[in-house]
């Protein structure tokens, strides 16, 4: 008897599944809107483009103003670094700076210096010739005036090598001062992109070694989604076509689009990617793209990572039918 009533129930249960089955495969080819054979489809999600904001050098974050889902213009301050050592790394820099500024100087007046020593020294041996010619002075006068000249023109080369010594300093303390004040300008982290706040991933007094993200930031003006076509179809698509984005949240508008991108070689599907019909092995991956000008329009409400189904015009002759015809809020 119970055997019975067990083979009862799981007749139920496999009537009841078959019947599930047909009358999903009854939709799919009945109720569901057909598409125009000049027409491919698929499904995928909207996704804008990430930016992240980093620090170039490591340190101690001090400040985060921005917070997670606001609106940011590009070059608007989001965050700011600790800059005492920075700071103090700049202040010895314009002291060694000034330092070398007046060690110049001195090698200035000690090259004015040498350089009358050898004016001095030049008429002398100059005249010590001249007497010697005519028995005046004695051979060793005339060598010592003559090693003075020598010694002279020596100093004045010498006091040359130290002005242009003290005239790099000055360049390099010039350059450590206007590194040392990027690096601090560096310490502002700034918006690069005008968009919203996706995530806050640092702490104010957090420690942040080089190239740690502090923010996330979208960019709702570039907007796509992906979708994968059969190698049948994706031959007929090119960058430039017209495209047509119907999201799940939002299906009684027809968002107009644009294909940016067609896979240039195949690949297996996805898992998560699914066909009208049934999976196919080999697709095309194709990106499509929403007008920025459009989406400037309607800011506030762009949303990112909502599924929806792309279409793609694959016959330029062809008109757009009535339910892709482009309907907008």
């Amino acid at each position: 008897m119970s055997v019975s009533r067990s083979y009862q129930k799981y007749l139920s249960i496999v009537v009841v599944c078959g019947l599930l089955i047909a009358g999903w495969f009854f939709y799919q080819q009945n109720l569901e809107p057909s598409l125009p054979a000049y027409i491919a489809s698929g499904n995928g999600r909207v996704e804008a483009a990430e930016y992240d904001v980093a620090t170039k050098y490591a340190g101690r974050l001090q400040q985060v103003i921005a917070e997670e889902g606001d609106m940011v213009e590009e070059g608007q301050l989001l965050a700011k670094m600790n800059t005492d050592s920075i700071d103090a790394q700049l202040r010895e820099a314009r002291a060694v700076l000034r330092e070398a500024q007046d060690g110049r100087n001195y090698a200035l007046a000690m090259l004015a210096v040498r350089q009358s020593e050898f004016v001095y020294a030049q008429r002398e041996q100059a005249r010590s010739i001249k007497l010697a010619k005519s028995g005046h002075i004695s051979q060793e006068k005339l060598d010592q005036d003559k090693t003075q000249y020598a010694t002279a023109n020596a100093m004045v080369k010498a006091a040359n090598v130290q002005v242009t010594q003290a005239d790099s300093s000055i360049e390099a303390g010039e350059a450590a001062i206007e590194r040392l004040t990027v690096e601090q300008a560096e310490t502002d982290l700034a918006s690069p992109i005008s968009g919203r706040v996706l995530y806050r991933l640092a702490r104010a007094g957090e420690v942040i070694g080089s190239g740690g993200k502090v923010l996330t930031i979208l960019d709702l003006t570039d907007v796509t989604m992906s979708i994968f076509v059969p190698m049948e179809q994706a031959g007929k698509v090119n960058v430039g076509s017209e495209a047509r984005i119907i999201l799940d949240a939002i299906p009684e508008y027809v968002i107009p689009a644009t294909v940016s991108f067609v896979a240039p070689r195949t690949q297996f599907t996805p898992k998560a990617v699914e066909t009208r019909t049934e999976r196919e092995k080999l697709v095309f991956r194709v990106k499509v793209k929403i007008d920025p000008k459009l989406l400037k329009q309607h800011i506030e409400a762009v949303k990112t990572g909502v599924p929806g189904e792309a279409f793609l015009l694959l016959d330029t002759k062809q008109e757009w039918p009535d339910n892709l015809q482009v309907k907008l809020p």
